[in-house]
């Protein structure tokens, strides 16, 4: 085995980052801000309308040279170029990592952008026959509802991006998601639904995934009930797997199954045809705008050197804070209602992709991975778990992610004023002198200023990045999406990992089968009450 020739126990560059981190754990942005006038041009980077502005992070000049030279000393750019050339990045399964040729990205091998073009030919014929209303459920009737049945990242992506296209574009046709193995979650869209205008689309690489088969069922069930035992139900079924066999012995023809290439991970796959409900929620050239913005920020990580490079300074800045700095967590603060659910998209992405304790040889890793990512739409999260980012015991990253549209209402200004007041404010903090001259400019007496004002102290020195970017449209989101991918490729890169595996979940999976075996006795004495307290329920 081809042993990883990179690590940051033994990296020369990491140590001199080891030093420096002692030097600025404590460092006060304050201070560096009012010793350097230039402190954002400094530390900040342009591309395409988009601005990343990092200078309130805990670096200096000496800390960003070094994390440059540690990407150098990895070899980041021979990486980068071995993504796109298809090499077995994801070495576990020996799987080539081209969620960028899902996009067609012209970098990318061209028989796997191929493979996306037939599948998308055959997918947008499906799409104009729906809008056209040509295709029929059994009954003869037109489809005008889609429930897209799926989980993780068959789920996550489509349903971001419906929420955020859907604040600025006209519906061609009604989409609903359905992903928890929780029956409510899908009786509650049933329930408002047609059976013979209903199409189901069944998401599943393996179509083994459990949530998404014991919903397939419900909703197999629903259609016969409502339409008939004796009515062919393949009408209302279409599939996005690579088991054709396993979805034709579910009832679907050949013609109804869309394959996702080995070479796409779930979490990336939102480019390839699990985008099926955004085309047609939208239609197929909303779709292809999306993934001109992906592929626009694959040519910037491809092509830009490291220090502007965008993806690039993220991942560097996030292993700073993580494997250096100690900050095991990161919250992601989209300030615009449209973006809402990025946050519980790049859980997925960052925290699957790596979280991992062990190199790519299988070493255990001394250091930190994936941090903890949270978060929520701005300006709701100033109102619940702000309070801890601001007097809380703990150091928490943050990205604050700003679409600044070309006009603004008044709703809008203030939106965006209150993004960039919370990144200042958890930056800068209040000092106990400064919360005793508030307390007395409100003419409180000299007892009671000295009695509030530790409870008005807040110590500030959080670092955060703010990402503006121009208002969300698909073009857009896919570089965004992209910039994030990207990132977390990055940090994998150079933490030694495979970002593209998740052997983890698998053993939840395992054990939630086993359980489901009334043979099988739990290990564990907790388990095993647990369990027989549920079964003495049901009985």
């Amino acid at each position: 085995m081809t042993k990883t020739a990179f690590r940051l126990d033994t990296s020369r560059t990491a140590h001199t980052l080891r030093a420096l981190a002692d030097q600025h754990r404590h460092t006060s942005l304050r201070e560096l801000f009012a010793a350097d006038a230039r402190r954002h041009e400094r530390f900040s980077c342009r591309h395409d309308q988009l601005l990343l502005d990092y200078s309130k992070q805990r670096i200096d000049t000496q800390v960003f040279a070094q994390l440059l030279a540690l990407a150098e000393e990895a070899k980041l750019a021979e990486g980068i170029r071995a993504l796109f050339a298809g090499a077995p990045l994801n070495n576990t399964e020996g799987r080539a990592v081209l969620h960028t040729a899902a996009r067609l990205s012209p970098l990318t091998p061209a028989a796997a952008r191929a493979e996306i073009s037939a599948t998308t030919e055959r997918l947008q014929a499906l799409v104009r026959s729906i809008h056209a209303g040509e295709r029929l459920g059994s009954t003869g009737r037109p489809i005008r509802h889609v429930v897209h049945v799926g989980i993780g990242g068959s789920d996550l992506g489509p349903r971001l991006l419906q929420e955020a296209f859907a604040a600025s574009l006209p519906l061609k046709l009604r989409v609903s998601y359905a992903a928890n193995i929780d029956e409510s979650e899908l009786r509650a869209i049933l329930a408002d639904s047609t059976p013979a205008e209903t199409l189901f689309v069944l998401a599943s690489k393996s179509f083994s995934t459990a949530e998404t088969l014991s919903n397939a069922r419900l909703a197999q069930a629903w259609l016969a009930q409502s339409l008939g035992g004796d009515m062919p139900l393949g009408a209302h079924f279409v599939a996005i797997s690579n088991n054709v066999a396993a979805a034709q012995a579910f009832g679907l023809s050949a013609d109804n199954v869309f394959p996702m290439p080995e070479w796409v991970g779930g979490r990336f796959s939102v480019w390839s045809a699990i985008g099926l409900p955004l085309m047609l929620a939208f239609g197929c050239e909303v779709f292809e705008q999306f993934q001109a913005g992906g592929r626009a920020m694959d040519a910037h990580f491809a092509q830009t050197p490291l220090e502007h490079n965008l993806p690039v300074l993220l991942g560097l800045l996030g292993l700073w804070n993580t494997s250096f700095l100690d900050i095991g967590t990161q919250a992601i603060l989209p300030y615009s209602h449209p973006l809402r659910s990025l946050p519980a998209y790049l859980q997925q992405l960052e925290m699957e992709s790596n979280g991992k304790s062990v190199d790519r040889d299988g070493q255990a890793l001394s250091w930190q991975t994936a941090p903890i990512l949270f978060g929520g739409a701005g300006t709701v999260g100033q109102h619940a778990y702000h309070q801890l980012f601001y007097q809380g015991t703990r150091s928490v990253t943050l990205d604050f992610i700003v679409p600044v549209p070309a006009q603004a209402s008044s709703a809008m200004q203030g939106l965006i004023g209150n993004a960039l007041a919370q990144a200042a404010a958890l930056m800068q903090g209040r000092t106990l002198d400064e919360a005793r001259a508030e307390l007395k400019a409100k003419g409180l007496n000299a007892d009671e200023v000295e009695r509030l004002a530790p409870h008005l102290v807040c110590p500030g020195n959080q670092p955060s990045n703010t990402l503006l970017m121009p208002e969300v449209s698909p073009y857009t989101a896919g570089q965004l999406l992209a910039l994030y991918e990207h990132k977390v490729f990055v940090q994998g890169w150079l933490w030694g990992i495979n970002s593209f595996d998740q052997y983890g979940v698998e053993l939840g999976k395992n054990m939630a089968r086993s359980l489901e075996n009334d043979a099988n006795t739990p290990s564990d004495s907790s388990t095993a009450a647990l369990l027989a307290e549920v079964r003495q329920r049901w009985a």
